[in-house]
């Protein structure tokens, strides 16, 4: 069912049941099961790239007794794309997504810096996001049922990042943003209850936002539970004139899940999620082997993970609640 809403997000329970074999009802019962219980989500939040916004992976040294506390300060900011407790010389190590270089050093310099368990920051900055946050799919359907899917639903509803943003939000956009960041499913009539608004015009503004590549769905279980629990940020040197043929090569990977150009001592910092900490040494050969004129210069691992895009998850490793996004951004 999740492989099936990674493809088809908004697709009805009748078009999921002929295509999963359960009736619409027992579909959705299970899907408020998984969501009421934090074991799976589904969000949707605006698409970020191109030269509209920056992102940056932000590392935290804190006080000793003071990582837990800090990290879930942070989780409340719309800013933090995700919160980790790592492995390392650093405690946290926060995805900060801004509007430019000035919100940036507002944002942690106003509110990061000043928290008391903050002791001393580096911030790296994305020069290049070279692919999209949580892209994969966990490809449990078979191949003829991911055809009767694109089939029913009108097509593979897959979004590609677009250079930049295509058109500016409205402020029926903003509305429709911040309410599915939680639940990406809510119905049209819901939708148009809560923004004051008509049902039509809100699938037509939808349709609009997905076509033209301004909204991004991640449909994904919380990773204690997905078999892949481990997350970890790999940082690498390529050459300058390497950095497209890396790239390119380490896209192709299956563990491979955000590859990032940054600034600082090295210029790629590649995120992903594995099935153990043992994993990665296997990993990281793959990546080299894949990469030849790639030289790994550090490994973090994360203790804990507080939250991922808008979803903040508990001690036990499941969504408790989400963050309504900054919409502005």
């Amino acid at each position: 069912m999740i492989h099936a809403l990674q493809i088809a997000p908004r697709a009805s329970w009748t078009q999921l049941s002929a295509v999963l074999g359960s009736s619409p009802d027992t579909l959705a019962r299970r899907w408020d099961h998984l969501t009421t219980g934090g074991w799976a989500w589904s969000s949707l939040i605006v698409a970020r790239g191109g030269d509209t916004t920056l992102y940056a992976w932000v590392e935290l040294e804190c006080a000793a007794g003071a990582a837990e506390a800090t990290a879930i300060e942070l989780t409340d900011d719309p800013y933090t794309l995700g919160v980790h407790q790592v492995t390392g010389d650093a405690d946290l190590l926060l995805l900060v997504v801004c509007p430019d270089l000035y919100a940036l050093d507002a944002y942690l310099a106003g509110r990061v810096r000043p928290l008391p368990g903050v002791l001393r920051s580096r911030t790296q900055v994305v020069t290049r996001l070279h692919n999209r946050p949580y892209r994969s799919r966990i490809e449990q359907l078979a191949p003829g049922q991911v055809q009767h899917l694109a089939e029913a639903t009108g097509g593979d509803r897959r979004v590609r990042i677009p250079g930049r943003a295509q058109t500016p939000l409205t402020e029926l956009d903003r509305k429709l943003v911040a309410e599915l960041a939680g639940d990406a499913r809510r119905s049209a009539a819901e939708l148009a209850r809560q923004c004051d608004t008509s049902e039509s015009t809100v699938r037509r503004r939808l349709d609009a936002l997905m076509a033209a590549g301004a909204l991004h769905h991640h449909c994904l279980p919380a990773p204690r539970f997905s078999g892949r629990p481990v997350w970890a940020l790999v940082t690498a040197d390529v050459p300058p004139l390497e950095v497209a043929a890396t790239v390119a090569a380490l896209t192709r990977l299956r563990h491979t899940r955000v590859i990032t150009s940054v600034t600082g001592p090295h210029n790629l910092a590649l995120a992903m999620w594995l099935r153990t900490v043992e994993e990665l040494h296997e990993v990281t050969a793959t990546l080299v082997r894949a990469a030849p004129t790639m030289r790994i210069t550090g490994t973090q691992v994360s203790l804990r993970t507080h939250k991922i895009g808008a979803q903040v998850l508990g001690p036990d490793g499941r969504r408790t609640h989400h963050i309504r996004p900054d919409v502005a951004i």
